[in-house]
Formats: C-alpha cells, structure tokens, sequence
C-alpha cells in the first residue's frame, strides 16, 4: 500500500493516508485553538455583566485526531454564561463564493425516537467564521433548521442542511477583531503544509528501497543497530503496512539516541520512528515514564537550537531551510504525541497543547524564512 501509512478507516478519509487525515485535522485544531481567545472575548460583548467560561471540549486533553481515523463526535467548545453551559460547534469557511453554506445534519438536529421526526438540538449554538471578509455569524441550530433544505454536499459525499448564499450573508457581522485571528490561522496552516513535504522529501530518498520490497515482496536486509538503519526501517515498514516484532523494545531503543548531540535531522528521524511505533503498542509504567522524559528533553533541545530570525540551526553541515522544517516536523509530531499521551495514558509532567506550534516562539519569522 502506497500511504506513507496506512489508510485512516473512516468514510469520510478514505482517500487520505494517516498522517495526511491527521494533517488536515491538525488545520482544524489551529483554527479552534486560535479562535477561543477571540470567542471568549465576543462573548463578553454579546453578554455584558456576565461571567463567561470558555474551553475547548476535553479541556487539557483534547485531541484533534483520533488513531483510527475519522472525527469525534464531541462538541467544539464547552461554553458558559452565569450558569447557564452550552456546547458551541464551530465552522469557518475560506470562500465568500459559495452558493451554499452547509452544515452536517448530526449536529443541527437529532431524531425524536417517538416522532420519527428530527427536532434542533437545544444543548448548543453554532459559530461561523467567514475568512475572506472577517465576518461572523452567532446562531442557534433551529435557525438553520428553518431557513435550510437537506440536500447533497458533493464535497462531503452526504446529505447535510444546505443554506443558500442569500440568506446567510444576512446574518454575517464583520468584526476587525477577526482579522489578527485569521492571519495567524493562515500563518500556522502555511507552516503546517511547509513541514509535511518532509514526508515525500524523504520518500523520494527512499524510493529505491520501496519499489524492492515492493517489487520483491521481501523485507529489506537492514539490521537496525544505528539511527539511520532504524529510520529506513520503519519508513518502509510504515509505507508497506507492517510493523516489527519487539515494538516495546525497539522503542526503548530509539529513545537512547535522544542526546545533547542529536542534530535537527537526527530529531526528525527519531521522532517519526517514535510515532510511527508508539501508536502500535501499550506502554508499560517504566516505558511511559522514559517515553515521557525524552519528549521533553527534545522539546528543550529544539528550543536551544531555535533563532531569533525563526530558523534553527544545530549543525554547520545542515542548511538553514533544511534545519527549520526538519525542527518544525518533529515539533509537529511531539505535539500530537503529547495530546495523545494526556489523553490515553492521563500522562503527568508534559504541558497541553493550548495552540499549535506554540513552541514556535519567533514564528512571525519562521513564516517569514519559509515562505521566502
């Protein structure tokens, strides 16, 4: 299978890899996560004089992809004004030039058991964001109830309520406030898309080996006993769908080559290993304890090797283009691997991901150097 891994199973990203579904869920969580200041703040302004609570659903351990792939079914934020709570579901759009706006039908409306007849959920309102013009629209899901027809969304492959361009438009408000918000958005997804081209970078290096297994049907003869062995095998094992004996054991290895000398590309080859073979096993006591340890050594290291112009620099043998993605890929990858850590294991000692890159701390720049 030629996925870099393995197809997520869910309907709605079959024709998607693992870490391109994840990728496109991360887009998503840099928008929730860059917004909620934003919400807290316009809440304030819709609800003077009233105390306001804000929080993304799961709270420090939300996690924006799920192992198997597809999408949770919890609400985007959990909301409270005075005391009353409400979930809030969150949808932006990038183009004013649609004919529709559409909304999936699960979360406008819920099935009345004795009816038969679908009835608006009471229990939350919807946010939308419009990109292009720095608007919003605040509203309950009996509104669109009213005001759209169900019919077929080509793009999601399903039925949703669609609401004409017409009407929606009307409920828009511009807000400048927005505009700080957005470019950060935009900013962080720029970057997010820079650091991903690792993955076909290193597949294009690696091409000969996979066109031998696959051509083959043999496992490569690459004894594992230095980072670099160790990369190129999971990198195929990845890209062929299978997975080592000895999971544990190979990923206790790999965090010894975590060390003071470990370059940026030295980071990026283990972290992918280590994510790569984390999410295949359980991890016993001892092993959460040193996996644990070792993500926040890493962290620390791509700290020390980060500039004040927004490159990284670790090594004179390394360019700085080279440096910086390599450093953004892995920073990419520890932070779903610390959400997932919190979230399945209640792991103590890392600190919640409350925005995305937010160990990017001169990341105007680093936009800057990559995008030039």
């Amino acid at each position: 299978m030629d996925a870099k891994t393995i197809y997520a199973q869910s309907s709605d990203i079959k024709s998607r890899t693992y870490l391109e579904y994840r990728k496109d869920m991360k887009k998503k969580a840099i928008a929730e996560l860059e917004v909620i200041d934003w919400l807290k703040s316009k809440l304030l302004t819709l609800y003077p004089k009233q105390k306001i609570e804000v929080s993304k659903s799961g709270g420090d351990a939300f996690l924006w992809f799920l192992r198997k792939g597809g999408v949770t079914r919890e609400p985007d934020y959990r909301a409270k004004i005075g005391n009353k709570g409400f979930n809030i579901e969150f949808q932006y759009a990038d183009k004013i030039g649609l004919n529709y706006f559409d909304f999936a039908i699960s979360k406008i409306t819920k099935k009345n058991r004795k009816t038969e007849k679908r009835e608006p959920h009471q229990d939350r309102k919807i946010l939308y964001i419009l990109k292009t013009n720095y608007s919003f629209a605040f509203f309950d899901p009996e509104w669109v109830l009213k005001n759209g027809k169900i019919g077929f969304v080509d793009a999601w492959r399903k039925n949703a309520y669609r609401i004409p361009k017409t009407k929606f438009l009307k409920v828009l408000q511009s807000d400048p406030t927005l505009k700080s918000v957005i470019e950060m958005i935009d900013m962080k997804n720029y970057i997010l898309n820079f650091q991903h081209d690792l993955i076909g970078i290193n597949k294009e290096k690696l091409s000969y080996l996979l066109q031998q297994v696959i051509d083959e049907q043999k496992i490569v003869k690459i004894i594992p006993n230095d980072l670099d062995s160790f990369f190129k095998v999971c990198f195929i094992l990845d890209n062929i769908n299978k997975v080592p004996q000895n999971i544990n054991l190979w990923l206790i290895y790999l965090l010894s080559f975590v060390s003071s000398k470990s370059t940026t590309e030295d980071l990026s080859k283990i972290i992918y290993c280590i994510d790569f073979l984390y999410s295949k096993t359980e991890l016993k006591p001892n092993e959460l304890k040193s996996l644990i340890e070792k993500i926040k050594e890493c962290f620390k290291l791509l700290k020390n090797f980060g500039q004040r112009d927004g490159s990284f620099k670790s090594s004179v043998n390394l360019s700085p283009i080279d440096e910086t993605r390599g450093a953004i890929f892995s920073i990419n990858l520890l932070e779903d691997l610390t959400q997932d850590l919190i979230f399945y294991y209640k792991a103590q000692g890392l600190n919640p991901i409350t925005k995305i890159y937010q160990s990017l701390h001169f990341i105007h720049n680093t936009y800057n150097l990559v995008k030039r």
